[in-house]
């Protein structure tokens, strides 16, 4: 049975005038009732005009982009090639109106805009970027995007791992990228030059993204057979840094890097951005790059190519990425055999990198 906005109201202690004013957000409603209101919509997954939404499946020329960091040049490329597909059309006046939603990296702002998009009837969803990997998370976006799917939406996942729908059984379509092979050849490419002790900068430790490419990079050093210690695993742990997708955390993390172990020769971060600030911190400290260490990056990003020394990195196609994910939720190229198409990436050998010098001896 529907959840009813009495629901809601008997859920909060409210009057469900109360209720509509909080949802409508037409007229002040105090701080604390706010909260509550929000609170029991969240646990009874209640959607507004869910009785309209169940008459034929009508959906709105509305479709929602999601992106942890609209400022993050990562998602921006994505989310330009994705807004251009939507805004195209199939001819002329046949394009849709795409937003773009910023979530902050938070997991409540993005089930906050999976659920404004299905208020809205939004005729397609794309999220973008690493998923927040806890189970109760994942429950909650599944749930609200199985709904968007049985209301006529298409949901295409970009940069994400792929996601079952429990009601069709279906595979949400999904533009999924190498990050694990990517990592690995980056972490070969070191090991080829002789590089034995490198540093990790990961992201954020619940992102997929992060594992994905942190599995890569040990992957590769297991395969190696290098031996460091006699407790190599141990000593690969050490020499990882969790911080976040941004310059400060490379700089802060590069730093605590050395403070583990002042030879390292190369330093392996988890995107090209927190790479930037890694080579500040080395540079700070009176290392030269690559000459005293090495450094690589991920993603490609375009001033990759023109930093100085240029950046040794993994280069995700991320505008063809995107206008993949845009045409898929424009329903203007079919599905992938299974649901998901995997993305390539490819090792880009620069400047940045290079054999490592006496200073590790």
């Amino acid at each position: 049975m529907a959840v009813t906005l009495a629901d809601v109201a008997a859920r909060a202690g409210v009057s469900s005038a109360t209720v509509s004013r909080v949802l409508n957000g037409n007229y002040p409603v105090a701080g604390s009732t706010r909260e509550r209101v929000r609170r029991a919509v969240a646990e009874l997954d209640y959607v507004v005009n869910g009785q309209a939404r169940a008459l034929a499946a009508a959906t709105s020329d509305l479709v929602g982009v999601l992106v942890n960091d609209v400022a993050d040049p990562f998602f921006g490329l994505i989310a330009s090639a994705v807004q251009a597909e939507i805004s195209a059309g199939a001819a002329p006046g046949g394009g849709k109106l795409a937003v773009v939603c910023n979530t902050g990296g938070s997991p409540e702002a993005e089930l906050t805009y999976l659920t404004l998009l299905e208020r809205q009837r939004a005729a397609g969803v794309v999220l973008t970027g690493g998923a927040v990997e806890s189970a109760e998370h994942t429950a909650a976006v599944t749930a609200r995007l199985t709904r968007l799917a049985a209301s006529g939406a298409n949901v295409v996942l970009c940069g994400r791992p792929p996601l079952t729908l429990p009601d069709s059984g279906l595979v949400a379509a999904t533009v999924a990228f190498d990050n694990r092979g990517g990592a690995r050849r980056l972490t070969e490419h070191l090991l080829s030059l002789g590089h034995r002790r490198i540093g990790y900068v990961t992201g954020p430790v619940e992102r997929s993204t992060s594992r994905h490419r942190l599995e890569g990079h040990r992957a590769a050093l297991a395969a190696s057979g290098t031996r460091i210690t006699s407790d190599p695993e141990a000593y690969a742990e050490r020499l990882t840094v969790h911080g976040t997708y941004d310059r400060a955390s490379g700089y802060d993390a590069a730093l605590e890097l050395l403070r583990r172990d002042a030879g390292l020769t190369a330093i392996v971060a988890a995107n090209d951005t927190v790479a930037l600030g890694v080579c500040a911190a080395l540079r700070d400290q009176g290392l030269s790059i690559p000459g005293d260490v090495s450094v690589a990056g991920f993603d490609d990003l375009p001033f990759s190519a023109d930093v100085s020394p240029a950046l040794t990195t993994v280069r995700i196609p991320l505008q063809e990425a995107g206008a993949r994910a845009g045409r898929l939720v424009m329903g203007r190229l079919s599905p992938p055999p299974g649901g998901v198409a995997t993305i390539r990436t490819e090792l880009m050998v620069r400047g940045s990198t290079a054999p490592p010098s006496d200073r590790s001896d």
